[in-house]
């Protein structure tokens, strides 16, 4: 497998752009995720350059897709099975969320997922989205990963 960092964003997640909120995935193992998006002028998500409370939701559900891309390729890779599918999740629930403030453009989004738990296709996260050392949103996040492959 490529190093993290090499891996293109576009082989983990189902979204294309113009609907890509993460960039890059800087960490992944079972427990811990992190992902990073540089706010752009040009992302949808950005009006009047600030970057929407719905775009923040949106890094990070698709930051937790990286993750499971990411895992889903190692599984295909010791299965010898090289066939890219990527398995689809969907939003469950959304509580506690907190938002502190709105990045603006130029502001890279460092997005840190910490899973709380894993059964079978559902998955709990707890999320934290920082620009540098503050703080700008938290959610808890449940998610269900289907059987179903987005190509």
């Amino acid at each position: 497998m490529k190093k993290i960092e090499e891996i293109d964003i576009l082989e983990l997640i189902p979204q294309r752009p113009p609907f890509v909120m993460v960039d890059c995935l800087l960490h992944c193992d079972r427990k811990l995720t992190s992902g990073s998006l540089k706010i752009r002028s040009d992302n949808l998500f950005v009006e009047n350059g600030v970057f929407s409370e719905v775009g923040i939701i949106e890094s990070v559900t698709q930051t937790c897709a990286a993750r499971m891309g990411y895992f889903n390729q190692l599984q295909q890779e010791e299965s010898g099975d090289n066939g890219g599918k990527i398995k689809l999740g969907f939003i469950g629930a959304v509580k506690d969320l907190v938002i502190e403030k709105c990045p603006k453009v130029d502001d890279e989004l460092r997005v840190n997922i910490d899973v709380l738990y894993e059964v079978f296709t559902f998955l709990l996260v707890q999320a934290q989205v920082n620009v540098g050392d503050e703080a700008v949103a938290s959610c808890e996040m449940r998610i269900s990963i289907t059987d179903i492959d987005s190509q």
